[in-house]
């Protein structure tokens, strides 16, 4: 078991598959470090492996807000507080990592796509050790953070597909109709994404 694990996403809207990765690296480690990626927009680069990462449609939810997010629900999964801490991770900038983790920790990812295996690339090019927890083809990743907020955008079920705590938050900040009002600049022109 390592002392210290991180493991990272966007979390833009934390799902029971999230959840699920989430745990498995923390079973791995003593303390994880669950780093969210995109922060904030100065700490966001498009990348070509997948272009629409960066958009704000992509990412409606705040640093704090899914920081909070994370926090209830491992607290709700059972982890306790010293098990776990949440930080910024601007992902695509290698350079800044050191500012934010632990560089001797290990570092967990999942592969899906172009992205999955560029994060790999990525991570052992500045010297990182890394762990695959899985590699699934597309087709099979499962659940999809995107097909969640489309669902809570246009008002269809999507419940079931996190975790009570993220269900709580997403209505108490009012995120769907957040991501209606998104979906209606997006439908307009006004928020682009590819």
């Amino acid at each position: 078991m390592d002392d210290r694990g991180v493991i990272h996403g966007r979390f833009q809207v934390l799902h029971n598959d999230h959840l699920s990765y989430l745990l498995a690296g923390k079973a791995r480690c003593r303390h994880l470090v669950v780093g969210v990626t995109n922060p904030d927009p100065m700490l966001t680069r498009d990348d070509p492996a997948d272009p629409n990462r960066s958009c704000p449609l992509a990412n409606p939810l705040t640093y704090f807000e899914r920081y909070t997010m994370v926090r209830w629900v491992l607290l709700g999964a059972g982890l306790d507080h010293g098990d776990f801490s949440v930080v910024p991770f601007p992902i695509n900038l290698p350079a800044l990592y050191r500012h934010y983790l632990p560089m001797d920790a290990t570092f967990y990812l999942t592969i899906y796509d172009e992205w999955g295996k560029r994060k790999l690339e990525q991570f052992k090019a500045v010297g990182l050790k890394t762990e695959v927890l899985w590699t699934k083809d597309p087709d099979n990743k499962g659940l999809s953070a995107g097909e969640i907020r489309k669902r809570m955008a246009l008002g269809e079920a999507w419940e079931h597909l996190v975790p009570a705590e993220t269900g709580l938050l997403m209505k108490m900040w009012e995120i769907p109709g957040r991501l209606r009002r998104l979906y209606e600049m997006d439908n307009a022109g006004l928020c682009a994404c590819d």
